[in-house]
């Protein structure tokens, strides 16, 4: 051990970010499942939309009543 190091055991600059925070975590182990998610949800954003929730999306916007329709008022 050397002068930088507390009695704990960790260097200075590493202690932040090894200890646990309220749910068990360190801001470490946060971080890289907080990236894990993140490129895991972009590529669900990025896929296509399927074909049936388009025609779905397109009947429902053609049974909505337009406002400027006199018969719908």
């Amino acid at each position: 051990m050397n002068e930088d190091e507390p009695t704990g055991g960790f260097p200075q600059g590493d202690r932040a970010t090894r200890e646990r925070g309220e749910n068990g975590l360190n801001d470490q182990t946060q971080r890289r499942i907080g990236n894990h998610l993140r490129a895991l949800y972009d590529s669900v954003v990025q896929q296509p939309i399927p074909d049936r929730f388009r025609d779905l999306i397109a009947r429902l916007e053609d049974e909505q009543p337009k406002p400027d329709d006199p018969t719908e008022a």
